[in-house]
């Protein structure tokens, strides 16, 4: 019998494949931004939320967006220019981990017997008891994350290399910083639906850390991101079909942190035959040509660093050989013309 023939199946590959491809584009600006830890602490926040709303007797789902979300806006809305911080992370973290331990003596106490499974689907993640409407609510929300990150991309990507020269072209970078950590939420918040709160920094941060190791063109890099956690959650899910004693959200990972090591180690090989230092590249520069609309990837010669004095003073002494041979500033003279 086919891997597609059963419903469940059907629902996880349906939902995974837009949540997959959702948390590989926004996880690739949360690497670049240097933000995973705000991921590691909404890890933290879905499970509060989802508590809370558990406690509250309505949908899980509700409570993990309003928590992911409203906590992610509200870290950009604390911090400088949208960009969390470490220090505002870290408070909110350790107030959230706080509120999580209340609802969570709350839901023990009070509605344990109704629903017991239901704090560790949050914590491990269910997507195979997704159904068809959950899988459809999750795949339409995953596409709408993907299509808003790529109405933000380019002013993102010029905020994220350089906000000071960002802010001057007239980019709204904190707007940009504020919004996509609230979609940064939103995807954590389907992410936890797949491979449950404790692991959905994996799926966030693996595949577009290996991207990253693989290309350093921007948009390039966002692709590989989004086709990587598609195909590790495509993998995951045919490994947990395989072997039912294994965990669906166990299988995804595992996968997404085979493929960085499998990445990590032919980029240490390569580089180590070329006699370079082995360290993961940075986009920075092709990132900045793009999104200052120049081709990526196109370096001109290195010159060597002079202070203003030193090059006013050797300027004219340039152009005057520059003249005896023949050149100009706008390139060669003609054949047959004089030099002045």
């Amino acid at each position: 019998m086919s891997i597609l023939a059963h419903p469940f199946m059907q629902h996880a590959f349906l939902a995974g494949t837009l949540i997959a491809a959702a948390c590989g584009v926004v996880g690739y600006f949360l690497v670049l931004r240097a933000q995973v830890f705000t991921g590691d602490a909404l890890s933290h926040v879905a499970f509060t939320g989802a508590l809370a709303a558990l406690v509250a007797g309505i949908d899980l789902r509700l409570g993990l967006f309003a928590a992911t979300i409203g906590v992610a806006a509200g870290i950009g809305l604390l911090s400088r220019r949208g960009r969390a911080d470490d220090v505002v992370i870290g408070n909110v973290f350790a107030w959230i981990l706080g509120l999580g331990v209340f609802f969570l003596t709350l839901f023990t106490t009070a509605r344990s017997s109704s629903n017991g499974t239901a704090g560790t689907s949050v914590l491990f993640g269910s997507i195979f008891g997704l159904s068809a409407g959950d899988a459809a609510v999750a795949a339409a929300v995953g596409g709408g994350i993907i299509v808003a990150m790529a109405a933000i991309a380019r002013p993102l990507l010029f905020a994220s290399i350089d906000e000071s020269v960002a802010a001057a072209r007239g980019v709204p970078v904190r707007l940009l910083g504020v919004g996509f950590l609230a979609l940064v939420g939103a995807a954590a918040a389907e992410a936890t639906q797949a491979v449950g709160a404790l692991l959905l920094l994996g799926l966030l941060a693996a595949p577009a850390a290996t991207a990253l190791l693989l290309t350093a063109r921007p948009y390039l890099g966002l692709v590989i991101s989004a086709g990587l956690g598609v195909a590790e959650i495509w993998a995951g899910l045919a490994l947990a079909y395989a072997a039912p004693s294994m965990p669906p959200s166990f299988a995804i990972i595992a996968v997404a942190t085979v493929a960085y090591l499998a990445a990590y180690g032919g980029y240490r090989f390569r580089h180590s035959r070329r006699g370079e230092r082995s360290h993961p590249p940075s986009p920075a520069g092709d990132s900045a040509s793009t999104a200052a609309g120049r081709r990526p990837g196109i370096a001109g010669p290195a010159l060597p660093r002079r202070g203003p004095t030193q090059a006013s003073r050797s300027a004219p002494a340039g152009l005057a050989r520059a003249r005896h041979n023949g050149f100009t500033a706008a390139g060669p003279a003609p054949q047959g013309a004089e030099p002045r």
